[in-house]
C-alpha cells in the first residue's frame, strides 16, 4: 500500500518536473513579444487585400466580397489593417452539384456548393512572391419545396457565405503558421 503511494508520488513528481521545464518552450501564437519584434497581430495587420477580380453583378462577385470582408475581419478584428507589407491575391472558382433529385418534380432537393480558391502572398518591399497555397470549402443544403425559387436562392446564398468564411478562416490559418514558423 505504502509503495503504491510513493510510486504515484514520484510520477507526479515527474510530471510536474518535465512541465517546469518545457513551460517556458510554448508562446501563444497571438501574444505580445518583449523582445520588441511584431507580434502575429501586427504582421497579419500588415497585409493588404484587395478587390477579388470577378464580372460586375456577378454571384462570383459578391462571393469575393464575402470571402474578402471575412479575411479582413479575420485579419484586423475591428480594426482597420496597418501600413501594407505584403499583399494577398486570391483567385477562386465555384462549382454546384446536386446531391439529391426528387423523383416527382425532377427538381434538386440538396445540392452542394464548392470554392476552390488559390491564394498568393506578395512582399510589398521587393514584389517577390513568399508564400502560396490553395484550399477548398464543400457546402450543402436543403432545397424548402420545389417550387420555392426565394426559398432557393436565399438557400444558396447561405451555402455560399458558409463557404466563403470557410475559405477564410483556411487562408487566416495558413498565414497565421508562415508568420509564426516562416514557411
Amino acid at each position: 500500500m505504502l509503495s503504491a503511494r510513493i510510486r504515484i508520488a514520484a510520477r507526479l513528481l515527474a510530471v510536474a518536473a518535465l512541465a517546469a521545464l518545457t513551460a517556458g518552450c510554448f508562446q501563444p501564437m497571438y501574444a505580445e513579444r518583449s523582445d520588441g519584434t511584431p507580434g502575429l497581430r501586427e504582421k497579419l495587420m500588415g497585409i493588404e487585400l484587395p478587390p477579388i477580380s470577378k464580372p460586375n453583378a456577378s454571384r462570383e462577385a459578391r462571393v469575393g466580397v464575402e470571402i474578402r470582408n471575412a479575411l479582413a475581419f479575420k485579419l484586423y478584428g475591428s480594426a482597420t489593417g496597418m501600413p501594407p507589407t505584403h499583399k494577398l491575391d486570391i483567385r477562386f472558382t465555384t462549382s454546384r452539384s446536386s446531391l439529391i433529385v426528387s423523383a416527382t418534380t425532377g427538381l434538386p432537393t440538396s445540392e452542394n456548393l464548392g470554392i476552390d480558391a488559390q491564394y498568393n502572398l506578395v512582399e510589398v518591399a521587393t514584389g517577390k512572391s513568399v508564400m502560396s497555397g490553395s484550399t477548398f470549402s464543400r457546402v450543402s443544403y436543403d432545397m424548402p419545396g420545389s417550387y420555392q425559387r426565394f426559398s432557393r436562392n436565399r438557400a444558396v446564398r447561405d451555402a455560399e457565405d458558409r463557404a466563403a468564411n470557410e475559405i477564410a478562416e483556411n487562408i487566416t490559418t495558413r498565414l497565421a503558421s508562415f508568420f509564426t514558423a516562416g514557411t
